[in-house]
């Protein structure tokens, strides 16, 4: 996985994304041969609940010319160095006439920062405060060549249908331009946790996925499926900033104490992995459209370092060296062993309910106790037996005994083969 990680991503870095254009469609594009999404073009100037779906914008060049003649602030060499929806501009002014549309960080002074401008139609560069200082008095030219005109935004979504209409979100966003884990690390651990889920035979849940430009593009998504999606989310996880060497992070829904917060707890909490948990705030990503008061849906998030945090964020040194594809890899894992866990928990009923069943004749009990067996295995599968009443869920059955449900993945297979269970439908 680790090698098509870094293909994917090298093909997706160059390109400069927004939350509409031709931009975010191609990266649409390369995504949907990992994971066959569905993409919905919702025209400029649809209402989506209070907002309103902006123009489209499409940029093809952009630079400076100082008055020595040298270019500087070249998007076809950095494209977060243009302020994204910049509309177009072909102009010649003063320094003090161009020092207002100049961004720059002055405590990261080497550093070129991100900056947006997707509802209030302006124009401006960015660069690091480093290059800001050495700028000379005199005449600059100042080039943008992009359009601001109607058109739509792309939202990519699938679902995979399982024997359960109830319903596991997966959501991550597709917007930002040139940002490595504040960007393409969710998309593909979003697309790659599909490939995973879509190779397990016999889903128990149906899941949902969802790939759309940050706040505006969920915000659409619900206006058109929310009212669905309320009626059907079990558990949800917003994938953003999983790609960073920092431990990971959970942050819980703003109910708090839903199956998704309380699984990916504790699949962390036996993971052998440090990490971190905090509640639910409004600083982040799209959970908080999913956890807005009409919908409160359960719906988390699973990240590495937190956004706003680390230094880096919405700078150019979130960048590919920044990242790590095997810290990305095992974030991916961590998923899909919340997907495991969810797929396994349930309410079983032992059909013996009298007095333990006899599991030798089942071929479930050694034949012979000899110092080399596994007590565990068999303490583990009493232990399920004796809390598979019907009304206890696995998760619940796990935390009493202090084991991860995973371990218990055998035992259920086996005594579902054997006829000994049940599991009850919810």
């Amino acid at each position: 996985m680790r090698k098509e990680l870094e293909s994917y991503f090298d093909r997706l870095w160059p390109i400069c994304r927004s939350i509409t254009g031709e931009g975010l469609r191609s990266s649409f594009r390369i995504l949907q041969e990992i994971i066959p999404l569905n993409l919905t073009e919702v025209p400029s100037g649809t209402g989506v609940f209070d907002w309103e779906v902006p123009k489209e914008w499409n940029i093809r060049d952009a630079w400076i010319r100082r008055p020595d003649g040298l270019k500087i602030a070249e998007f076809k060499v950095n494209n977060l160095h243009v302020v994204n929806y910049s509309v177009p501009v072909h102009a010649k002014l003063s320094l003090s006439e161009l020092k207002p549309h100049l961004h720059t960080i002055p405590d990261k002074p080497g550093l070129i920062p991100y900056i947006t401008s997707y509802y209030r139609e302006a124009w401006g560069f960015c660069i690091s405060h480093d290059e800001w200082l050495t700028l000379p008095e005199g005449e600059y030219e100042v080039y943008i060549d992009s359009d601001l005109e109607p058109g739509s935004m792309t939202i990519g979504d699938l679902v995979l249908p399982g024997e359960s209409t109830r319903e596991i979100l997966f959501s991550s966003y597709l917007c930002h331009p040139s940002m490595a884990n504040n960007e393409l690390s969710g998309p593909l651990a979003l697309a790659f946790l599909y490939r995973l889920i879509a190779s397990i035979p016999h889903r128990h849940y149906t899941y949902r996925f969802v790939l759309a430009p940050e706040t505006i593009g969920v915000i659409a998504y619900l206006a058109e499926h929310g009212e669905l999606m309320k009626s059907r989310i079990e558990a949800g996880y917003v994938m953003t900033c999983c790609g960073d060497r920092g431990n990971l992070t959970y942050k819980r829904s703003k109910i708090g104490n839903t199956l998704a917060d309380s699984m990916a707890e504790h699949i962390l909490n036996h993971s052998g992995d440090a990490y971190s948990v905090r509640n639910f705030s409004v600083g982040g990503s799209d959970e908080r459209q999913y956890c807005s008061p009409g919908f409160n849906m359960p719906v988390g998030s699973l990240m590495r370092s937190v956004y706003h945090e680390f230094p880096e964020y919405h700078t150019s040194a979130d960048n590919r060296n920044f990242i790590s594809f095997e810290h990305l890899e095992r974030t991916i894992e961590m998923y899909y062993r919340i997907v495991s866990a969810l797929e396994l928990n349930g309410r079983y009923l032992n059909k013996v309910q009298f007095g333990e069943p006899m599991l030798g004749k089942r071929g479930l009990y050694p034949s012979s106790v000899t110092p080399e067996l596994n007590r565990r295995k068999i303490l583990l599968m009493m232990h399920f037996l004796t809390y598979a009443d019907g009304s206890a869920t696995l998760l619940e059955t796990a935390e009493k005994m202090g084991a991860g449900i995973l371990e218990f993945q055998e035992v259920v297979e086996n005594c579902l083969k054997a006829g000994l269970v049940t599991r009850r439908k919810e």
